[in-house]
């Protein structure tokens, strides 16, 4: 691939064109080989001149996750940001909700650099305006942005600045209190996660008895929607092993988590989010349209709305019911990111953080596990039983799966015969790729991902095992057109 610069190309659009880095459902992400420092340094110049439109600001904040290429990039980023006159804040290796908390707060733009779940060989920046996350619109005023070179100058990231880190921290401890967690004993499975320490730190802090497993140095692509079977194994091992109440753990940035009952079975992330949105008594929700048809079922809310898939929609989903006047709103997705549109009156500490957070549901739910006296996998049978399974095929180019799709949906017949669905379609919805709900209940749910070439196949069923065998069946049928 050719080494894109910046001198070169007119807008961000051309960048986009000729390096392969582009926008997905969460920021803009790319093979680590397309991310140069001039493809870099493209992206953040017209992420700032974007947000100078509507914005003032001398100071912007830059994080990290553990992939091996994320300071390098961050590096590009930050020479940029000098060459446009501004002060960089380095807040280290940190969860991206640690980072949009921070600049939030102090009404400053920030860039994450993360590939989230995706494998190391590629990575991404996702971009915060001091309000929130950036929009569509953001997007596409971006891609019109006209661009300068980057100069050659050498320069390095500043010395880390601890505070977005501690401050995160802290928003969690005032809202449950000192030892809130005592007598809990729980598992970290770290792997290369950038929240480990956050969450050792975090868990100890409230009280309870932390037992950190399987650090790693090298990065693991961990995907909170489709689990691997060697980490449903380790799970189930390690309760075996060290009887705890439950294990914790999230994806590569923090923003997505993975917990499992008392048991080591791994809960699906919207039986997490519904969970939190019930503990929290969040009366109005937006979800995409893959999350589990249980939390319209559980009666919990005053209204479910929802969206497209990725956090962008989930936000402008959440805007619609603030504006409408709904008294408290929150979003989550089906990977298990809780996003806090509004404050609640049962935790007046608590501010909004409208960005996914893999820490919030991790504490409620655990709150809720000692204040009722009940462990997790009790909270799950007390809801409406619906059971979803995922998995993807991946490198799995999008066009493909788009053309797939699109046949499919004008002749929905083919998509059954060719899955194998021995009958009828109840109802097609083409919110976000195709969902398909038969005439027993069944939902299959088919997508390409927004972040990398892969296929992604969603079901729903009334027993797990139900749902993971029609997951196989469809990932069998599926696999004839890779």
């Amino acid at each position: 691939m050719a080494v894109v610069k910046v001198a070169e190309m007119p807008v961000l659009q051309t960048v986009m064109q000729q390096s392969g880095v582009a926008f997905g459902t969460s920021g803009a992400r790319g093979l680590v080989a397309a991310m140069t420092d001039d493809v870099c340094a493209a992206y953040t110049q017209a992420f700032i001149k974007t947000v100078q439109s509507a914005f003032s600001f001398k100071q912007v904040a830059i994080a990290v996750d553990l992939r091996p290429s994320s300071p390098r990039i961050a590096e590009a980023c930050a020479k940029m940001l000098r060459q446009l006159g501004l002060e960089v804040i380095f807040c280290g290796a940190i969860p991206t909700p640690a980072l949009a908390l921070f600049a939030q707060t102090r009404g400053v733009p920030g860039i994450m650099v993360t590939g989230s779940h995706i494998p190391f060989d590629r990575n991404g920046l996702k971009f915060y305006r001091p309000d929130g996350e950036i929009t569509k619109s953001d997007e596409a005023a971006m891609l019109a942005s006209e661009l300068q070179s980057l100069s050659e100058t050498a320069s390095s990231l500043p010395e880390e600045d601890p505070v977005a880190r501690a401050e995160y921290i802290q928003r969690y401890k005032d809202l449950l209190g000192e030892q809130a967690l005592a007598g809990l004993k729980l598992a970290i499975y770290q792997h290369s996660s950038v929240a480990r320490d956050v969450l050792h730190s975090l868990l100890g802090d409230l009280g309870a008895e932390v037992i950190c497993l399987e650090r790693s140095d090298i990065f693991v692509p961990i995907d909170t929607e489709a689990v691997s079977a060697e980490d449903t194994q380790r799970g189930l091992d390690w309760v075996a092993q060290y009887q705890v109440d439950a294990i914790i753990s999230t994806d590569g940035d923090g923003d997505r988590p993975l917990i499992s009952d008392e048991h080591g079975h791994w809960l699906r992330g919207d039986i997490v989010g519904l969970l939190t949105a019930q503990a929290l008594q969040i009366s109005h929700l937006a979800v995409p349209v893959s999350c589990n048809t249980a939390i319209e079922a559980s009666g919990f809310f005053q209204q479910v709305a929802r969206t497209r898939i990725g956090s962008p929609f989930v936000i402008a989903g959440m805007q619609a019911l603030q504006q409408e006047g709904a008294p408290s709103v929150a979003g989550f997705e089906a990977n298990g990111g809780f996003l806090l549109g509004s404050h609640i009156a049962n935790a007046p500490s608590l501010q909004p953080l409208p960005t996914r957070d893999a820490v919030l549901p991790v504490v409620t739910l655990l709150a809720q596990v000692k204040a009722l006296g009940k462990p997790l996998s009790q909270l799950v049978a007390a809801l409406p039983q619906r059971f979803t399974a995922s998995d993807r095929l991946q490198d799995f180019p999008t066009e493909k799966s788009k053309a797939l799709l699109a046949g499919w949906t004008e002749h929905p017949e083919h998509m059954l015969q060719s899955l194998q669905l021995a009958e009828q379609l109840s109802h097609i919805d083409s919110t976000d790729g195709l969902r398909a709900t038969l005439q027993s209940g069944r939902v299959v749910h088919l997508r390409p991902s927004g972040n990398a070439p892969e296929f992604r196949c969603y079901v729903e069923e009334n027993s797990q095992a139900a749902a993971q065998s029609l997951l196989t069946a469809v990932m069998a049928q599926l696999k004839q057109f890779a």
